[in-house]
């Protein structure tokens, strides 16, 4: 007599059984639906994570080689700018792959973040070159770029990447405002040094690489998108996070601040 623990014997039934099975590498968030954009499959996740690797590892030869004679363009600026942008947004996937997989999927990239978020990168980039094709002095501030800049950006990713370590599947790309089951209120670790040490992580990485390309415009107008846009979510998140844990929030934010310029 079959009982229901029996697997299945015929073809068609190991199919569909196989079928219902989460598959080790879908990345199909089990909460949310991905935007679209970019196909959900791991073949495209393997293709961004070639080209990201590619331009990570040009970019790295570029900087630890000190920069090419020519082109003229090529110099260990944008080298390390390449290589900071592409880890940065292949670091976004695999540590939400390796520590909060259920929300994984493409948009964990990062890279379908809105037409604001790519034309302030490319600004950086078209100021940088055009700074230094007619005016190259400008660029020759080393302790700015290897000290300050360098400085700041390595430790806004380790900031972030710890953040979204340490919270696993507390943590969420997108403002969650529904409570799951799960969720937990976690205020120890980096998180009882800021209460939103990714956002301030992110904000001094980026920070960090208008200074390693020493472009004074986008670092002010980094400086001030980026604050009003955090500013902004925060208010947003916890507001959420009051609703989701009342007293227990209201007393960790007494506590901690956010370790954000302004945003007590």
């Amino acid at each position: 007599m079959r009982t229901a623990m029996t697997e299945p014997d015929s073809f068609d039934q190991r199919l569909r059984h196989t079928a219902n099975l989460r598959h080790p590498l879908d990345t199909v968030p089990v909460d949310s639906e991905p935007r679209g954009n970019i196909p959900n499959t791991p073949l495209v996740a393997s293709i961004i994570s070639f080209v990201l690797g590619t331009l990570f590892s040009l970019g790295t030869v570029l900087f630890f080689s000190g920069g090419l004679e020519y082109p003229w363009w090529a110099t260990y600026q944008l080298g390390f700018f390449l290589a900071a942008w592409s880890a940065f947004h292949w670091g976004e996937f695999a540590v939400t792959a390796g520590w909060n997989r259920d929300k994984c999927s493409v948009d964990s990239f990062l890279l379908d973040n809105g037409a604001t978020y790519h034309i302030a990168n490319g600004s950086a980039l078209v100021e940088y070159l055009i700074t230094l094709y007619f005016k190259p002095s400008l660029k020759t501030f080393p302790y700015v770029s290897q000290l300050e800049g360098i400085a700041l950006v390595l430790s806004g990713q380790i900031l972030r990447t710890a953040a979204m370590i340490h919270a696993s599947t507390n943590f969420s790309h997108s403002v969650a405002f529904r409570k799951r089951e799960s969720h937990e209120l976690v205020t120890n670790g980096v998180y009882s040094w800021s209460r939103h040490p990714s956002y301030a992580g992110f904000f001094y990485w980026a920070l960090g690489t208008q200074l390693v390309l020493q472009n004074a415009i986008c670092f002010i107008g980094f400086a001030i998108t980026l604050w009003r846009f955090f500013s902004r979510r925060i208010q947003a998140e916890e507001r959420a996070l009051v609703k989701f844990f009342d007293n227990d929030y209201y007393a960790y934010r007494r506590r901690v601040g956010t370790r954000l310029p302004f945003i007590p």
